[in-house]
């Protein structure tokens, strides 16, 4: 099933809804939506035992983009998807994306558990990249929006045979690229340390020491938090891998 609800500023929001069982909520990483990424192809796993509700965050493809942007209005669109599903339920975030379920939990939204793999944290004490943010928002405000794309992608450290060719599908959402990075500026210690939600943290143990130390923290610091690592790739594991681990989390 496909529909769109309304945010709470009015921006519509598209999503996808498919499987039967407890209402579950899949938030994309940067770049990330119906038209890009592998989320979906988890969600299809999960759809087995879970009602899976995707969608496309705001500025991506068949979602709105009202200005101005702020990480707050981001928290409501989540919110609305979560009341298309039932008004409850449980949230898995996919790296940047996991910032953003984390900032939600934080707010109070109505999520029953939290799945996060590798929320991609700075380090305790280390101030946000704003000059950062501010280049990437300067390269997509001059057009120049392949350039933004390398630039986030190199930053983060994607392996170059991961980013060798162009991505149309990514270029165009790249302005959204900014909006997870004013979201990894907004998050800090103190508030993942507010997140009473019970939260499994997942990690694969073939990424690089910066993502599965995140990953460790935000489990340590979390109140409810559990880390597990998984066999997988840089920044991924099968998704038949995650989905068991998620669902035996969320149904314990």
């Amino acid at each position: 099933m496909r529909g769109t609800v309304r945010s709470a500023d009015g921006t519509s929001i598209a999503f996808e809804r498919s499987g039967n069982g407890p209402a579950l909520v899949m938030v994309d990483p940067a770049g990330g939506y119906s038209g890009f990424g592998a989320l979906r192809g988890l969600g299809a796993v999960l759809a087995t035992r879970f009602t899976v509700c995707t969608y496309d965050r705001r500025g991506r493809g068949g979602s709105g983009d009202t200005p101005p942007y702020t990480v707050e209005r981001e928290v409501e669109d989540l919110a609305a998807v979560i009341a298309a599903a039932g008004g409850a339920a449980f949230v898995y975030g996919l790296s940047s994306g996991g910032l953003l379920a984390l900032r939600a939990a934080a707010r109070g939204l109505a999520i029953t558990r939290l799945a996060l793999f590798e929320p991609p944290v700075r380090g305790e004490g280390e101030p946000p990249d704003t000059a950062f943010t501010a280049e990437l928002a300067g390269l997509v405000s001059s057009g120049h929006r392949a350039a933004a794309v390398d630039r986030l992608l190199t930053s983060i450290g994607v392996p170059p045979e991961l980013r060798a060719e162009p991505s149309p599908a990514l270029e165009a959402v790249a302005h959204t690229l900014v909006y997870d990075c004013e979201i990894s500026d907004a998050t800090t210690f103190q508030l993942i340390r507010s997140v009473r939600t019970p939260a499994l943290v997942l990690a694969s143990k073939s990424s690089t020491g910066d993502l599965i130390d995140g990953a460790a923290a935000v489990a340590a610091a979390l109140p409810g938090g559990v880390l597990r690592e998984l066999p997988g790739a840089w920044h991924a594991v099968r998704d038949e891998d995650v989905a068991a681990a998620v669902t035996a989390f969320f149904l314990s």
